[in-house]
Formats: structure tokens, sequence, C-alpha cells
């Protein structure tokens, strides 16, 4: 069969069963079985698939109606224009996130921060992210998963920035050498527990251990507010990402806290709250 033919009745199985975006899912599935950019594709769609291609390709779109997500399929996830390996030991990175980065590297060069420390990295998204475009900065980055310190360290590699990270296994702030930080950033687990049966069978693919925020989704925040200021150098920066109807309950924690100053939120592309800003004001 053709290329052509080949994705048209990739993307008509994907769409009957429901799958989202199946044209675009279809297109990437053939990108990654062929080893072959988005233009290949349009100059040869009249080409003719070998019998192992063809059935590779609808392996992947079953696997695909069987919930697992195209980047554990393809391994592969682009974010701040740094490609990252992925599988289901790491929390998939979003676009929503970079939100959070692009906001930590203006913050970064405005007070020339050399220090940052980011808390439950997964993937090393954010810190190798950092690590690339705040060259001043030596990034730690930790997690309580092996296996996703694992991966990171891979990304890491990848990106050319492993001289400038230090991986440490961690839950939070527990193994976390006694240092001041210009700046602690994490993406923590922030969904409900009772919520995470009723999300796309597509994210439950992913580690429950990087979704699960307990009970109210704000255990993480919890631990990191409580205890950030004891890591941070004065006037240093805490940033978060929250659930898009966190803000509140986010801000309300800072507040208690009665050590920061000048708390802030964004939103993300689709209007939605999605991080929070604080400083540290008071010693």
């Amino acid at each position: 069969m053709q290329i052509k033919d080949v994705m048209r009745k990739g993307m008509i199985k994907l769409k009957t069963n429901g799958v989202k975006e199946p044209n675009l899912k279809s297109r990437l599935l053939m990108q990654y079985i062929l080893n072959k950019p988005r233009e290949y594709l349009l100059v040869n769609d009249n080409k003719e698939l070998t019998l192992r291609q063809n059935v590779d390709y609808f392996k992947a779109i079953e696997k695909l109606i069987d919930g697992i997500p195209l980047q554990h399929i393809t391994h592969q996830q682009e974010f701040m224009k740094l490609m990252f390996y992925v599988d289901e030991n790491v929390l998939i990175p979003r676009s929503d996130t970079e939100i959070l980065v692009e906001e930590v590297i203006k913050i970064a060069k405005k007070i020339n921060a050399k220090k940052i420390l980011d808390l439950c990295t997964g993937s090393g998204a954010i810190a190798i992210s950092l690590a690339k475009y705040i060259k001043e900065a030596q990034i730690t980055a930790t997690d309580i998963s092996e296996k996703a310190l694992r991966i990171a360290r891979l990304n890491a590699r990848n990106n050319n920035v492993d001289d400038k990270i230090t991986f440490i296994s961690s839950n939070l702030f527990q193994n976390i050498p006694e240092e001041k930080y210009d700046i602690i950033v994490s993406n923590p687990p922030y969904i409900k527990r009772k919520v995470i049966e009723s999300l796309d069978k597509e994210v439950k693919k992913e580690p429950i251990i990087a979704l699960d925020g307990g009970k109210d989704g704000l255990e993480f925040y919890k631990k990191i507010v409580y205890t950030a200021y004891e890591y941070l150098k004065y006037k240093g920066y805490l940033c978060l990402e929250i659930g898009y109807d966190q803000k509140k309950e986010v801000i309300d924690l800072i507040n208690k806290e009665g050590k920061y100053i000048d708390t802030y939120s964004k939103k993300d592309l689709y209007e939605n709250d999605r991080i929070v800003i604080t400083k540290l004001g008071l010693l």
C-alpha cells in the first residue's frame, strides 16, 4: 500500500475509535515509522511501504486505540524547542509548562540567578530547558523516582547540558544539601486523587506518582511552600505550575505562611491560570 493510503486507513481507524486528532497522529506515526520529516511524506505519499513498515504502522495504531500516548510509542516530545525522550516512567512535557519556564528564564536574567532548584523534575524538561537558555546558572534537579532520574540524565546528555545539572534522588527537599537558591521551581503532582479516574485514558497511562496531588490536589504545594523559604536566598523566587482552578488555594497557602511577598499569577495560552510566582520577603 502507498503511504497516503496507509495513513488514510490509519486515520479512519483512529477516528472511528474516538482517538483525538486522528489526522495529526496518523501522520506523526508514519513519520516515526519511516524516520522521515513531514516534507518527505508530502513529496513521497505515493511511495509503497514495505510489509514490515505496514505491520509496524498498524501495530502502533492499535496502541493508540488502546490509550497508549503517541509520545510513549515514538519516545519523543518537543518542549521549549528541544527534544526529549519520554516513556511510561515520566510525565509527558506539555506546552502549558513552557509558560512556567519562560517566566523563570525572565526572572533569572533579571536577578542574574546562579543557582536554581527544580523539584519533581520528571523527564528533566524544566531543568534542561533552564540550563540551555540560562548560560550562567547551575541547576539542581530532584525526583523521588529513580526511573525518572535515569531518563532526565539521558535527556540532559542528549541536549548537551549534563555538566550544568546535578540530579538528586529526593522526596522534595529531603536529600537537598543545605544551600540557598536564587530560584526554586516546580511542576508538582496537582490533580485531586478522585479526579484521576475521570481523566482521558491516555493521561492515565502516565505515572500516577506524577499526577496524584492528594485528596485536595494541594499536598505538594503545602510541603513546598512551607519548606522552600529555608532553601531560598533572601528575595529569592518560588515559581510553581498550578492546575487551572488552584490559583486562589495556592496563593492562600503562600499568604498564610507569611514569609513571601509580591505574589502574582499568569495564564496559559488557553486563558487558564497556570503559574504562581512569589518571592521570599521575610527571614
